[in-house]
């Protein structure tokens, strides 16, 4: 057995292995991995969030204005065609805003190989 005395091997066994954790560490690519796991996810919760949106907008607007003028519910119907409408349009413009941008990092990566 070894001797629990003899600390300066221990350390010097230790530092060693240090150093081949934060080697293996530095050559790992995981970061950039979840960054565009939660990028991905943080996209998809916005366009589902500007499709919500249109739609309340939608409503509120044709509940307002079917109150104001008693002809309920028929201004509150068109109003949310309208506001669904508008909810998938801003989602498009986000989709092609998305496609862009990986187009925009795929051409980088290609220059750089």
């Amino acid at each position: 057995m070894s001797d629990p005395n003899n600390t300066g091997d221990h350390a010097a066994r230790m530092k060693a292995l240090e150093g081949k954790i934060a080697a293996l560490k530095g050559t790992e690519e995981r970061r950039p991995h979840q960054d565009e796991h939660y990028s991905q996810a943080q996209m998809a919760w916005r366009m589902v969030i500007e499709l919500v949106a249109g739609l309340g907008i939608g409503f509120g607007i044709g509940y307002g204005l079917d109150a104001f003028f008693g002809t309920s519910p028929w201004l509150m119907i068109i109003f949310i065609f309208f506001g669904l409408a508008a909810g998938v349009q801003t989602m498009m413009r986000s989709a092609q805003e998305i496609q862009r941008d990986q187009l925009a990092k795929q051409a980088g990566q290609d220059k750089e190989e």
